[in-house]
């Protein structure tokens, strides 16, 4: 019997977390089964489907064929299965080829993760996501892990036994984006979920024995609901309890309904201050979790916002208040040049030549626009995910 014909190369969606910047990705569903968040332009002008299960085992079958073809070719392997880094740029570079190109930076990256594209995996049948599954870790060897998207309506509904099914046939890590624990700013940006749902499906992944990210969204209740926000977030996360809270400082973008509510001065977005104060609200009200508390998005203002709750909370709300101690030109001085790229970090802030090119930016923008804040956000407008 002749052997089933690859595709051409592996298809593709166009996000993934940070965190799984070194994952293989493979593409299950396409887009976003619910797409009325109001924050996010992602998949506004894309319908929602689910692929076919046999499409999905072919590009698996190629991802597996790109391996064998590069592990061929490839000298002093060991035991962890990582290639040299100049053979995995040159096929990341010099294939015309999605699938040996990303091989090759997993095969190199070496941290054996994989990520189920898109929005929310879950939305597949739990057979046909469990025979996906099954097909990847007995094609691709070196797999120590399985990510994906999910969204809190989808996981609610699937049974503790079927959550279980999908970890057993390795599924078992779920990114779930909460963005607020207040059912009033769910309801604003159009969530589709309320703060019981979240943890609901919460606690059904931790039961289930999956490892669970949930994604915060600092400033997205804007000035009128910021307190609700942080508060009923820090509630829902402390009945929760998730491996990880993950901060996505809310950033207005281009053709979100959401930034088109702002230019119509129907919300007041809080200013990068009042954001700090807003996450200092969240983190001193998180009680009896051992949750990681991550700050790994380009867009978060404060970056070195990292700690394992309980013991490092304190360690937290003293970052923040390092931040909101400074002087009005000093804070001014570090959100300008942390957005420019200038600053890291605030203990950057020691050096002299970064402050005076930081210095330097906030000038010429109040020159440019009036106020260097506002200059900055008309600078970086829509540029950002």
């Amino acid at each position: 019997m002749p052997e089933p014909k690859l595709p051409a190369d592996i298809e593709l969606g166009p996000i993934r977390p940070p965190s799984e910047a070194q994952s293989l990705l493979v593409r299950v569903t396409r887009n976003c089964p619910w797409n009325h968040c109001t924050f996010c332009n992602v998949y506004k002008r894309h319908t929602f489907s689910r692929r076919r299960v046999e499409e999905v085992k072919a590009e698996i079958d190629l991802l597996a064929q790109a391996r064998e073809t590069i592990l061929s070719q490839a000298e002093g392997v060991g035991s962890s299965g990582r290639i040299p880094p100049e053979l995995g740029w040159k096929y990341q570079g010099g294939m015309n080829s999605q699938a040996y190109a990303m091989m090759a930076r997993w095969l190199s990256g070496g941290t054996g993760s994989v990520f189920l594209q898109d929005g929310n995996s879950l939305q597949l049948p739990t057979s046909d996501l469990v025979s996906v599954l099954r097909h990847l870790k007995q094609t691709i060897p070196g797999i120590r892990r399985i990510t994906s998207y999910a969204r809190s309506s989808t996981v609610a509904k699937k049974s503790v036994e079927e959550l279980t099914e999908i970890r057993e046939a390795g599924l078992d890590r779920l990114h779930i984006g909460m963005e607020s624990g207040s059912d009033k700013v769910l309801k604003r940006i159009k969530k589709g979920a309320t703060g019981d749902i979240h943890i609901k499906a919460g606690r059904q992944a931790l039961q289930a024995g999956m490892e669970l990210s949930e994604y915060l969204m600092p400033g997205v209740g804007m000035e009128d609901l910021s307190d609700d926000h942080a508060l009923e977030s820090a509630r829902v996360l402390n009945a929760i309890n998730p491996h990880f809270i993950r901060l996505r400082t809310f950033t207005p973008i281009r053709h979100s309904p959401l930034l088109a509510q702002i230019e119509a001065a129907e919300f007041t977005p809080l200013s990068e201050d009042g954001t700090v104060r807003e996450i200092r609200l969240f983190i001193k009200n998180l009680n009896g979790i051992r949750s990681q508390v991550v700050s790994d998005h380009m867009m978060n203002l404060l970056m070195e916002l990292n700690g394992q709750l309980p013991d490092d909370q304190e360690l937290l709300l003293e970052t923040l208040d390092a931040y909101l101690s400074l002087d009005d030109h000093t804070r001014q001085v570090f959100r300008i040049g942390r957005r420019a790229g200038i600053f890291n970090e605030l203990s950057e802030l020691e050096h002299d030549r970064l402050v005076t090119e930081a210095t330097r930016l906030v000038r010429a923008l109040k020159e440019r626009y009036g106020d260097a804040d506002l200059g900055l956000r008309e600078e970086m407008k829509g540029r950002m995910l």
